[in-house]
């Protein structure tokens, strides 16, 4: 590839500038043309967490032209064990002026552009629109997908990273040259079968390198460097250390960027992933209200479906420990007489756990504590956040 910035574009560096990317101005496969493709490349990055950080940071630090920042989010205090564009200071700052500022400091002549929303079907066009490649340090499917057909529909490159736990992956869908995400990937997972980060945690550096592994793709697709993760997944295990690499074939029949495409517009993508559910909702009991329960002695059954690791971290007054993978098996030992409310850490697995015993019979009461241990700690003080 000769990169994906043409000619016309480019304009002279100062001397300021050359300066500044003198070791990039060295390297036979960057040089004085590559660095100019580099600061007129507009690059939309979307997510401005654990991949987008270290993605945005060290674009900037490359001089990248134009960055556009896009996350619909605040700084929490849990992000900053990984999303380390954010200090202290920024919490309950949004992440797309937390993240501008740091940009700006690093490199003043990055043209950052902010967009402080959730990305969607009927805004996603017009915020690519423009934009020469898209980064994805997206945390769902649902906004993958999203990305991945915008990235189709607007002939760009989608560079892709994701992490969980102690693993990522990274690759370059462009469908121009190879496959798209579709094509790995056609149909998402049921919903709930994957956790996400904030429920299966990660390690605070994995999205660093994962993340640094995104901005090298872009450096190279826009420069022409090297040769792109198109039609590869790149594989990285921390515990042991390990990369591995997989090939992806495009597929003919992929429903968007094969040989006969049926999706030629953006969809509801939530729809797509499952997530607008016809089912009954689960009955839920606000942190304050099972606190009223507890504090005038009404009987109940507490059902802590957390793994020993996350119950070492915080024990639940009064419950009763059934990890969800042993929860089916040991279903006898709960008491259809007694309404039971169910624990996680965010309130969501709950959720699961009770349609897995009302699908398999339980005639009881059951009830979802509304958002978790974490809901419970607006009502007992000795209750972390995590």
């Amino acid at each position: 590839m000769s990169g994906i910035i043409s000619d016309d574009r480019v304009t002279d560096l100062s001397k300021e500038e050359i300066l500044r990317y003198g070791r990039h101005l060295i390297l036979p496969e960057i040089n004085i043309e590559g660095q100019k493709k580099l600061k007129a490349a507009k690059v939309l990055i979307v997510g401005v967490g654990g991949l987008g950080s270290p993605v945005a940071l060290y674009l900037a630090a490359a001089g990248i032209g134009t960055l556009g920042l896009v996350d619909p989010d605040f700084v929490e205090e849990s992000n900053l064990q990984r999303q380390i564009i954010h200090s202290s200071k920024d919490i309950d700052r949004p992440k797309t002026s937390s993240a501008k500022d740091k940009i700006q400091d690093l490199n003043p002549f990055v043209n950052v552009v902010t967009y402080n929303s959730t990305i969607n079907s009927s805004n996603a066009l017009d915020i690519a629109k423009g934009y020469d490649l898209i980064i994805d340090g997206t945390d769902n499917f649902q906004t993958r997908y999203l990305v991945n057909d915008v990235c189709v529909l607007l002939g760009i490159p989608n560079v892709y990273g994701s992490i969980f736990q102690f693993e990522g992956q990274a690759s370059v869908f462009y469908a121009k040259e190879g496959p798209c995400y579709r094509c790995l990937l056609p149909a998402p997972p049921p919903p709930g079968l994957v956790p996400s980060c904030a429920q299966g945690g990660v390690l605070g550096v994995l999205p660093g390198i994962i993340g640094s592994i995104q901005a090298v793709e872009a450096i190279k697709l826009i420069t022409g460097a090297g040769t792109p993760l198109i039609g590869k997944l790149l594989l990285f295990e921390a515990l042991e250390m390990k990369f591995s690499r997989l090939r992806i074939e495009k597929d003919p029949n992929c429903p968007i960027c094969g040989n006969h495409p049926t999706i030629t517009k953006l969809i509801d993508y939530e729809e797509f992933c499952g997530l607008k559910t016809k089912e009954k909702p689960v009955d839920k009991i606000s942190p304050l209200e099972l606190k009223k329960l507890l504090d005038a002695g009404k009987k109940v059954q507490i059902i802590d479906i957390r793994e020993p690791h996350e119950q070492a971290i915080f024990k639940f007054p009064q419950a009763k420990y059934i990890p969800f993978g042993q929860l089916l098996r040991r279903k006898n030992e709960l008491d259809e007489k007694l309404d039971a409310i169910f624990i996680c850490k965010i309130g969501q697995k709950s959720v699961f756990a009770i349609r897995l015993l009302q699908n398999a019979g339980y005639k009881g009461k059951l009830f979802n504590l509304d958002n978790g241990v974490n809901g419970w700690a607006e009502v007992d003080p000795s209750a972390p956040l995590y």
